[in-house]
């Protein structure tokens, strides 16, 4: 077996994906990179679950808390990041373990990213004021009447929405325009990939045991510190799961119980989409049901080399 570059695992929240990124990071002597897009804040440790300290010991860790809150991460700024980290770990001769549950970034390594120029502040600005100004609905027919093929997003995906009608804006293109083009992969291959899906009804019970740790375990004073810095709600780390739930019981518009189990059924109803898109975005992928599984399968991948 030759010594392997690039590693692949991905999979919803609370599916053992860390655990299996930092044993195979530890046999193979490589790295673990982060490719989950709330885990590049360095605001919210308990609310993300991020790598511990201990862990970062046992094998380094990259793109972990690199950002603060008031700064926004795309999947290409991601991946232009990463891109680097990928470098420097072939340059030093490691194994570079890509982990996560964002499955846009993975996409974003293999097929390349879109040349969307980037835009002003001033212009993302402009596009949340005017949806304040029309609302979601009437603000969602103004992007697709410039952009009919964003006619696939919700009213209430305000992000991707937004992220159109500024680009429309800036460029005089619509964002539809701009993805199309044609892209160049960032990475040369992967040398082996997994998903790491467990039983419905095991990962749904991890994702309401992972909901009382962050109550529990310090992500309500994580929230409470991100609450006291007046950010704008529109920022993603204001929307990352725990964030909502926990500062709607900090207002006081419920008591922590609810808070609870609404954090837990909004925990299992993320694991569902990211399933859901791993599935139909990433179908030819070996799949593993626990995390001792995904690392033997690797193992199974690279000895094939």
């Amino acid at each position: 077996m030759k010594k392997p570059g690039l590693i692949f695992i991905a999979g919803p929240t609370a599916s053992g994906k860390s655990a299996a990124a930092l044993a195979l990071a530890r046999t193979l002597g490589g790295e673990v990179i982060n490719a989950d897009a709330m885990q590049v804040y360095g605001d919210l440790n308990v609310i993300t679950a991020r790598p511990t300290a201990d862990d970062e010991v046992k094998a380094p860790h990259r793109l972990y808390g690199v950002l603060q809150g008031v700064e926004r991460c795309s999947a290409g700024r991601w991946a232009r990041l990463a891109k680097d980290v990928l470098y420097q770990c072939q340059q030093q001769g490691k194994v570079a373990v890509v982990c996560g549950g964002t499955g846009l970034y993975f996409r974003a390594l293999e097929e390349g990213l879109s040349p969307i120029p980037e835009t002003p502040g001033a212009t993302r600005a402009e596009a949340e004021a005017r949806r304040r100004e029309l609302g979601p609905e009437a603000f969602r027919e103004e992007v697709v009447a410039h952009d009919p093929d964003m006619a696939r997003l919700p009213a209430g995906d305000s992000q991707r929405l937004i992220r159109a009608w500024e680009v429309f804006r800036a460029t005089g293109k619509p964002l539809s325009w701009h993805q199309a083009q044609q892209r160049e992969p960032l990475i040369d291959k992967v040398d082996a990939r997994i998903v790491i899906e467990p039983p419905r009804d095991v990962l749904y019970a991890r994702c309401d045991a992972r909901a009382v740790e962050m109550m529990r375990q310090g992500g309500v004073e994580e929230v409470r510190a991100l609450l006291e810095r007046n950010l704008d709600p529109a920022l993603p780390v204001m929307k990352a799961l725990g964030v909502p739930e926990i500062a709607a019981m900090l207002r006081g518009d419920m008591d922590e119980t609810e808070a609870l189990q609404m954090l837990q059924q909004n925990t299992r109803r993320f694991a569902k989409r990211q399933l859901t898109w791993f599935r139909n975005q990433a179908a030819d992928w070996p799949r593993a049901a626990t995390a001792e599984d995904a690392e033997a399968c690797i193992l199974e991948q690279l000895g094939s080399l």
